[in-house]
């Protein structure tokens, strides 16, 4: 029996980067470019979600596929460089990739901008996949074999929980630590910073589990699954 690498998924806002300055400072170009108001301070506290369910609450429905195209072709001239990357990120990327596994970010936002990102940022996962949000995220980690998806949304621990991923959430987006339990996360960090030495741990049981089910199968018997958590 041949294991496979460890494949871990990420979200992008507010999991890796915070983008809220540079999407406060689109959605006021936005703003100003159709005369419609729309209280950016109050939209980047609630990131996550796709973007029409932000848009709904400023344009009638009629126009929020339009505005949405709008968005995303202004959002690489306003949103890109002022994101940051969040404490811990690249050392979680790197936690991965140094004990051999795969890094993807499977996020909401749209998937020229999201890979915009983070060439911005220098952090480079061996995957990008946008425009997929809570449960329709499970497409992408059951594609790519996650058995991990990192996010910071109650949306994001749905996704992980579909695709029978180990749900890890961080404390750094909108939803807190108790919302999150609350969903069904199975880890709560506070941030990426702890992710690391996290990893580590949850890897070395891993790889101990994969070994005795190979141990096991060599022997004939059935092959087990290693536990979720």
């Amino acid at each position: 029996m041949t294991s496979r690498p460890l494949t871990v998924g990420f979200d992008l806002d507010m999991t890796l980067i915070d983008s809220r300055p540079g999407i406060r400072a689109c959605y006021l170009a936005l703003s100003e470019r159709t005369g419609t108001h729309i209280d950016a301070d109050l939209a980047v506290t609630r990131l996550g979600p796709p973007l029409a369910e932000e848009l709904i609450n400023w344009f009638p429905a009629e126009r929020v596929e339009a505005m949405a195209d709008l968005y995303r072709e202004m959002y690489p001239s306003f949103a890109v460089a002022p994101a940051l990357a969040l404490p811990g990120a690249r050392e979680a990327v790197a936690a991965v990739r140094r004990a051999g596994g795969r890094a993807i970010v499977v996020t909401a936002k749209y998937e020229p901008n999201a890979k915009l990102h983070l060439e911005h940022l220098g952090i480079d996962p061996d995957a990008v996949i946008g425009d997929l949000w809570a449960e329709q995220k499970a497409e992408a980690l059951r594609e790519y074999g996650a058995r991990v998806y990192v996010g910071d949304h109650v949306g994001d621990v749905r996704g992980a929980r579909a695709a029978g991923a180990l749900s890890v959430a961080v404390a750094t987006g909108p939803c807190g630590e108790r919302e999150l339990r609350e969903a069904g996360a199975d880890v709560v960090l506070a941030d990426l910073t702890a992710f690391p030495k996290w990893f580590s741990d949850y890897d070395a049981r891993f790889s101990a589990e994969e070994a005795r089910a190979g141990a096991d199968y060599r022997d004939g018997a059935a092959d087990p699954v290693p536990p979720r958590a």
